[in-house]
C-alpha cells in the first residue's frame, strides 16, 4: 500500500483515522525501516517522535531494521534477540559465529559474544566482535 494512497481516502472519523495511521506504519514506516541504509535510520532517529509518534526508536525503528535479518529478532520482543547462536556472513565474505549482544547492539551495529575455537578455553572471559554494520552485513543464520 502506498502512502498516495492514504492521502486520497476520505478520512471522517476518528477509526478511519487510527486505521490509516496503522496501516502507514505497517505499510509503509516498518518496511521503509526493514530496506534503508544506516545512515538514513540515523537521521530517522533524531526525528523519529515527529515521524512514528511516541514510539521509542530503539523499540519500533531500530527493530524493525534488524527484521532484515530474522534470526536477530524475536516476534513481540524488541531488540536483538539474544538467545540464539548465528552465523553472520560480511558483504566481504566474512563469517563469525556467536551470540549476538543485546546489550551492546544499537543503532544499527551488531555485537557479537563469539563462540566455538574463536573462544579462549583456558580463560573465562568472553571474546566480543563487531560492531557490525547492518549495512555491511550479507546475511545471518541460526544455528
Amino acid at each position: 500500500m502506498e502512502f498516495r494512497r492514504f492521502m486520497s481516502e476520505p478520512i471522517s472519523t476518528f477509526d478511519d483515522l487510527t486505521a490509516s495511521r496503522r496501516a502507514w506504519i505497517q505499510d509503509v514506516l516498518r518496511p521503509w525501516c526493514q530496506s534503508a541504509n544506516r545512515m538514513d535510520l540515523l537521521k530517522a532517529e533524531s526525528e523519529w517522535e515527529d515521524i512514528a509518534g511516541k514510539a521509542a526508536p530503539e523499540q519500533t525503528l531500530w527493530t524493525w531494521a534488524w527484521e532484515r535479518f530474522p534470526a536477530l529478532v524475536y516476534e513481540g520482543l524488541t531488540g536483538v534477540n539474544e538467545t540464539q547462536q548465528v552465523r553472520v556472513t560480511l558483504k566481504n565474505g566474512t563469517e563469525y559465529t556467536g551470540f549476538p549482544d543485546g546489550r551492546r547492539s544499537e543503532r544499527g551495529q551488531l555485537f557479537l559474544i563469539l563462540s566455538g575455537e574463536v573462544q579462549a578455553a583456558s580463560t573465562s572471559e568472553l571474546i566480543e566482535a563487531g560492531p557490525f554494520s547492518l549495512d555491511n552485513i550479507q546475511s545471518v543464520t541460526s544455528l
